[in-house]
């Protein structure tokens, strides 16, 4: 039962995970993913509250995640913006949104939404076959087609890829849409699991999250390196991390810096074996 547990846990921490690993392939990163999720969880939750159908609640859930992962795609691979100032932006413009319009109260939704999401398959909840299924799916992407090669290119050297034929821009726009979308399917796994949408469902310490489940599923900072599978194995260590600090009656502060010292730890490795690689290389 703890492990469906777990899994039911890491279903939506893995999503985002997967989405940001197709930003930070391409050398880039996506930090707005958590509070993307938390706005349009936000506002299918008010459409469902004003006796909108479940369906569409769930669609503007997803196309306004998406949305805002285009203006992000638009930004950073056609204005030729810095992605970590862009989505750092847009991490607190959709922020201030979401506890501007819920005055930081969250917004209960029917409980035909929730059992809609949260039946059982196998004894497994829906959302961790949609997990699963998003996973493998986008495993396929990045490995068996030519966006997925196109995606890795683009992360080892731009300019080299460019030369070569791939269309850079449209490449890293795309990696930033699908960002945009696996925080909206994101945002309907987590608002049927918590009942309600809310501010508190994007707090800086998802992020943390989320960037740390890549990094420690073997996504590096540097591009060009990462797999999805590997981002969602990720998401499950952070998860059950996360629960034995809870156990353990561990601060949420002395949590945040656990975390945080863990992705540095991974980081700085990451950043010792290239460098060796390329000195032994030279």
């Amino acid at each position: 039962m703890y492990g469906v547990n777990v899994l039911n846990q890491s279903a939506a921490l893995g999503l985002m995970a997967v989405g940001i690993t197709f930003t930070m392939v391409t050398g880039g990163i996506d930090l707005s993913g958590p509070s993307v999720m938390a706005l349009g969880g936000i506002l299918g939750a008010m459409v469902m509250r004003e006796g909108g159908p479940l369906v569409i609640g769930v669609i503007v859930m997803v196309l306004f995640c998406m949305a805002l992962g285009m203006l992000n795609g638009f930004a950073v691979a056609y204005l030729k913006m810095v992605p970590f100032v862009v989505t750092l932006s847009m991490m607190y413009i959709s922020m201030g949104a979401s506890i501007w319009l819920t005055r930081e109260v969250s917004i209960s939704v029917p409980p035909a939404f929730v059992k809609a999401l949260t039946f059982r398959i196998l004894g497994l909840p829906f959302p961790v076959f949609l997990f699963f299924a998003i996973a493998f799916l986008a495993f396929g992407l990045l490995r068996k087609t030519q966006y997925g090669r196109w995606l890795y290119a683009t992360g080892s050297n731009p300019t080299v890829a460019k030369i070569l034929g791939v269309p850079v821009e449209q490449v890293v726009f795309k990696a930033y849409l699908f960002s945009g979308l696996f925080a909206g399917l994101s945002a309907v796994v987590t608002t049927a699991r918590l009942m309600s949408a809310s501010s508190k469902m994007g707090s800086e310490g998802v992020i943390l999250n989320v960037v740390g489940a890549a990094v420690v599923g073997g996504v590096s900072v540097h591009g060009a390196e990462g797999s999805v599978l590997g981002a969602a194995i990720g998401a499950i260590f952070i998860t059950i991390l996360e629960n034995m600090m809870n156990m353990m009656q561990v601060s949420y502060y002395l949590s945040l810096i656990a975390k945080g010292s863990l992705v540095v730890a991974v980081v700085a490795f990451d950043c010792w074996r290239k460098e060796r690689f390329y000195y032994k290389r030279g």
